[in-house]
């Protein structure tokens, strides 16, 4: 015997479909209407200790601190800036180039895309790298 000739023992049984009529009653085996189909129930959860500690849980509320900052190229600074300017934020806002982020003044970071002639002064901004060895080149100053 192999296992290709083995047959089932019983015949599979049908299942049974309830709640159609028939014998067995109006709920026909599923129960009644108890008290979670009640207005205003109040039922002690089961899991109510661990419910009450999900605020302490690590990552409960996790939360992403917004990003107040600003990207500015060389490009903008030579178009919107005079001869040894002082750059900083409040010049920036100022100026247009820079607005307000939900009331405060952003942090800016000035990024080395373009080219720079004029001498300027940086002041509390984050510089890259190439817009740093840009501005010095021109005979400017990062404080």
């Amino acid at each position: 015997m192999q296992i290709h000739e083995l047959k089932p023992k019983h015949k599979n049984r049908d299942k049974k479909r309830v709640g159609r009529g028939g014998k067995k009653g109006t709920y026909s085996g599923k129960g009644n209407k108890g008290q979670s189909s009640r207005a205003g129930r109040k039922m002690v959860p089961i899991i109510r200790e661990l419910i009450k500690r999900y605020p302490k849980l690590r990552g409960y509320r996790r939360f992403v601190l917004k990003d107040f900052s600003v990207v500015v190229s060389l490009d903008v600074l030579e178009k919107n800036s005079k001869n040894g300017e002082i750059i900083n934020p409040e010049n920036l806002i100022k100026n247009g180039i820079v607005r307000m982020i939900k009331g405060k003044v952003p942090k800016i970071k000035i990024l080395g895309s373009g080219k720079l002639t004029k001498p300027l002064t940086v002041e509390n901004c984050k510089v890259s790298k190439s817009a740093k060895d840009a501005i010095e080149k021109a005979g400017g100053i990062i404080k």
